[in-house]
Order: C-alpha cells, then sequence, then structure tokens
C-alpha cells in the first residue's frame, strides 16, 4: 500500500469534482479536465467513474437538472429558460429528461407547487444516485471528501506479462460493434490458417467514449501470432508492450464489461497504491459466445502499472 499514490488519485478527482460543481453554468471541458488531473482522457474518466459512480459529463448533466427542479420550485424561471441552463436546445428536450429522470413534467412540478398548502410534504429534486452528491445553490456547502473510496477488496493479481505481437484490425465506430470487426479478423486468420490452434483473442480500445464522438471510436480486434508468423493480408502488426501489469477476470456477459473496468480502474486502483504505466490496457478473451453460454464467458483485463 502506498498511500502517497491513493492520494494523488484522490486529488485528481477532487479537484475535478470541485471544478464540476463550481462551473454547472459553463460547458464541460472534458479533456482540460483530464489534463489538469494528469492523466489521459480514457483513463481519467474511468477512474473517475469508478470512484464516483457517474461520468463528469453525467454528474454536470444531473446537478444541472436538479437545479431547474429546484428553480421550479423556488423561482418564476420560465421554463424554457431553465431548460436552456440546463444545458438543453429545447424545450421539448428538457421535458423529455426531465421527464425521464423525475418522472412527470416541469410543468406539473411548478403546478403543484403553485396549488399546493403550507402542509404538504417538500418536493424532493435529489436524483438517486451512488455518490449521495446532489446541487446545492452554495457550493461552500458541497462536501466531496466521503465520494472518494477505493475498493482494495477486488480480486486482482499482479502480473509481469510478455510483449504480444498481435495481427490486428482496427474497428471505427461504437465500441459495442467490435464485433463486426472479430468477424471479419477471423475470416482473415483462418484463411491464412491461424485458426488451427486456439489463438489469443483480445480487444484494444483507444479512446474515451466521454469525449470522443462514437462515430470517431477507435479499437482494435486483435490475435497473437508468433515472431516467424507472416501478417495476413488485410491486418496490421501491432505490439503490446510487455511489463508490469494489473489484472483482474470478468466473469459474464460483454454487456458488463464496462462495470468491472469502473471498478477496476476507479475504484481498486486509487486504493491499490500502483500507478498506471504508458503502455495500453486491453482484454483477452478466455473463450466465446460460440463455447459456452453469456453468463460463463471469462475475460481477463490488463491494465499498465508504472
Amino acid at each position: 500500500m502506498k498511500p502517497e499514490t491513493q492520494s494523488f488519485y484522490e486529488r485528481a478527482v477532487q479537484r475535478a469534482l470541485e471544478h464540476v460543481v463550481a462551473h454547472l453554468d459553463d460547458a464541460l471541458d472534458l479533456d482540460r479536465l483530464a489534463r489538469q488531473a494528469a492523466l489521459s482522457p480514457f483513463h481519467f474518466h474511468r477512474i473517475f467513474r469508478g470512484m464516483v459512480g457517474e461520468t463528469p459529463l453525467e454528474l454536470h448533466r444531473r446537478l444541472r437538472l436538479e437545479r431547474a427542479a429546484q428553480h421550479l420550485l423556488q423561482t418564476e424561471t420560465p421554463v424554457t429558460t431553465l431548460a436552456l441552463d440546463a444545458g438543453y436546445d429545447t424545450h421539448e428536450a428538457f421535458t423529455r429528461a426531465f421527464r425521464q429522470h423525475y418522472g412527470y413534467p416541469p410543468s406539473e412540478l411548478r403546478k403543484e407547487r403553485l396549488e399546493g398548502t403550507s402542509c404538504a410534504r417538500p418536493h424532493q429534486i435529489e436524483i438517486a444516485t451512488r455518490s449521495g452528491l446532489h446541487f446545492r445553490a452554495d457550493t461552500r456547502a458541497y462536501d466531496l471528501s466521503h465520494l472518494i473510496q477505493g475498493d482494495r477488496n477486488m480480486n486482482v493479481t499482479i502480473e509481469n506479462r510478455p510483449e504480444l505481437r498481435t495481427a490486428a484490425l482496427r474497428h471505427i465506430g461504437p465500441y459495442h460493434r467490435i464485433s463486426e470487426a472479430f468477424a471479419r479478423l477471423g475470416d482473415l486468420a483462418g484463411h491464412a490458417g491461424l485458426l488451427k490452434v486456439r489463438p489469443t483473442m483480445l480487444a484494444i480500445y483507444h479512446d474515451d467514449p466521454e469525449v470522443t464522438p462514437e462515430s470517431e471510436l477507435r479499437s482494435d480486434a486483435a490475435i497473437v501470432i508468433p515472431p516467424d508468423v507472416r501478417v495476413p493480408g488485410g491486418l496490421t502488426e501491432q505490439h503490446v508492450p510487455g511489463g508490469r501489469y494489473a489484472k483482474t477476470t470478468h466473469l459474464g456477459s460483454y454487456s458488463e464489461l464496462g462495470d468491472t473496468w469502473a471498478r477496476f480502474m476507479g475504484q481498486w486502483l486509487p486504493g491499490s497504491g500502483e500507478r498506471l504505466g504508458t503502455g495500453v490496457s486491453y482484454e483477452i478473451y478466455v473463450n466465446n459466445p460460440t463455447e459456452v453460454a453469456p453468463e460463463q464467458l471469462h475475460t481477463d483485463l490488463y491494465i499498465p502499472l508504472a
């Protein structure tokens, strides 16, 4: 355990939280938050989400919505103005988001306030969240210290990993559609005779979906190949650096991998005393959906350590 390392992540997320709650009227500059944390955007947002329970953008949007609800109850500000202040371009978009979170439109909340009595139970503007952080008109009323907590109980091992030489196929677009790249990878590798012995398959993700449009996200479907094997046509050679890595295992559907990544980087890492290295994070698929049921899928997650 290295307290100074844990403090590094705690301070980084604390500063980001302070910035978010103090700048609700400004568009959130996610790249700037990452730079201030001295982390890459990809790593920063995973760490923030794991420690706080939501991404900076989700937190920013929720606090704005809670502020709008409070103003509906306490002021005569027009709904259209509140919608713009909450970051919505139209009254309709604001109403949809408001109804989704509160179960009724903003006009109904204001109407009930105007028709209510002094004996009525106060309306609750707080939207349920793991962190317990809610809108406060006075930013000095925020208590951020309790939000920073690591998960040291996650099953994680530290390993010295070898360098991996891979044949990879780039996928551009939503990460959940990387299976399309794996299908194409399988065709090309199969024609080249690389699937006669069960290969090691892995995925490498390069961009943070919180700051990169889905249409521009870069990821790689890859297969480990021996040093003396030629890279098949249509694929590119990529080397995953060897070195010291933290490893955890996800058992279950691929749709829940994001939650495991969030706990790994956002809860375990800050509480571990370890620091991220300069390599890449990746997933290795020990089995696949053609072999086992979704609840039996076994995926190993690796992050590089300094």
